[in-house]
């Protein structure tokens, strides 16, 4: 299910026409009807009022499993101490040449 088909349900569910939803939520009409014709992509703070304002709560909470890389955590604790930080220094090297480098490009344009 996409934002679009959210929203819709949500308001139709809550039995409120665009004009209703967008009196009691501050959200102009256009951009509801936009949304929930999929023409729109919602921010989440926006989706979040909006939902609200219809009785739903959007649930924005990071469950386990999902934002982190498992694999790479083991394998990164796999290894000794020793060579952690050297890859953890070898990661910071090459992350400041890539700032140094984008600062430079921004500069030369």
């Amino acid at each position: 299910m996409n934002a679009a088909e959210w929203m819709n349900g949500a308001r139709r569910s809550a039995g409120l026409t665009q004009r209703q939803l967008a009196e009691r939520s501050g959200i102009p009409q256009p951009t509801i009807a936009r949304i929930e014709s999929g023409k729109q992509m919602p921010r989440a703070d926006t989706l979040d009022r909006l939902l609200r304002a219809c009785g739903w709560e959007l649930d924005m909470t990071l469950r386990r499993g999902q934002g982190e890389d498992v694999g790479l955590i083991r394998s990164w604790l796999a290894l000794t101490p020793t060579v952690r930080a050297e890859r953890g220094a070898a990661y910071g090297r090459f992350a400041e040449q890539a700032r140094s480098a984008g600062r430079a490009a921004r500069r030369a344009s």
